[in-house]
């Protein structure tokens, strides 16, 4: 029966070659890259915090001391606002590449991936020199009471500079997939145009929209290069969880660093959390 079954399907019998190795030593090797590159030093992080101090210390130098109260309160605080703006613009900025041709529009999609390859340090100088009480825009807006070189609109703009391209890159598939008869088919029944957003765009690109703007979330909570120039790091006004890190790395607390450091981290694993199940639900709703 088994010789009348191989003459039969005589391709069940044949293993079809692969070109990267089998998955004991691709598994092997991807376990291997990540212990030495994220779990060593990740875990060497949180092993020095916990043999240096103790619970009750942990929590009075990196939760409830004012002076980081009031750097996390920045962080994500300046984060979330400039991830709602890049939702709303990005989607803007998305919607425009996607159904309006006009000329110079690669050129358009291009800028959006500028972000990407510019130095944060680069474009942090670059807005400062914008928006300095002296600068090209700022010397307009100091007269009339407006400052937004070292206050926080200054890092709420350095956030959503490099913020925009997470969330106009998760919407653009999702407005290429959309069907423009299914917005033809609303307003034929009688759809306005809002009508024709909320009911039949929005819940399509919902999941894609989300997951854009946790993205530039994550991406602005532990930004440090666009900010420094910009902020001015006065502490309790403009100083970020990140140059705070730093500073008390200047001053020998490798401790204290090293608990604010551990906080970030799990923020930092939170919000990928939050992705990677937007991402799973994104799929799931698709289809």
């Amino acid at each position: 029966m088994r010789t009348f079954t191989r003459m039969l399907s005589p391709r069940l019998w044949v293993r079809t070659p692969r070109v990267l190795p089998g998955f004991g030593l691709s598994m092997g090797l991807t376990l291997l890259s990540m212990t030495l590159l994220v779990l060593i030093p990740l875990g060497g992080l949180i092993l020095f915090t916990a043999t240096r101090m103790t619970l009750v210390e942990f929590w009075e130098q990196a939760i409830v001391e004012p002076r980081v109260l009031a750097a996390y309160r920045l962080s994500f605080g300046a984060s979330f606002l400039a991830a709602l703006l890049n939702a709303v613009f990005g989607f803007l900025v998305a919607w425009v590449l996607v159904r309006y041709p006009f000329w110079g529009q690669r050129f358009v999609d291009a800028l959006v991936d500028l972000p990407f390859a510019l130095p944060t340090a680069v474009s942090g100088i670059a807005l400062t020199t914008l928006y300095a009480p002296t600068g090209w825009i700022g010397r307009w807006l100091a007269p009339w009471g407006l400052q937004i070189a070292y206050a926080w609109p200054g890092i709420v703009i350095a956030l959503t500079l490099i913020g925009l391209p997470f969330v106009v890159r998760m919407v653009q598939p999702a407005l290429e997939q959309l069907e423009e008869e299914l917005e033809e088919a609303a307003a034929s029944l009688g759809a306005t145009r809002w009508q024709t957003f909320y009911r039949v765009i929005l819940p399509t690109i919902l999941p894609s929209l989300l997951t854009g703007f946790t993205m530039a979330f994550a991406r602005a909570v532990g930004e440090f290069g666009s900010i420094y120039f910009i902020a001015g790091n006065m502490p309790y006004r403009t100083e970020i969880a990140p140059l705070l890190i730093l500073i008390r790395l200047e001053q020998f607390d490798y401790v204290g660093a090293t608990a604010i450091g551990v906080v970030m981290l799990l923020a930092a694993f939170a919000l990928l959390l939050i992705i990677n199940l937007l991402q799973w639900w994104s799929g799931r709703y698709r289809l």
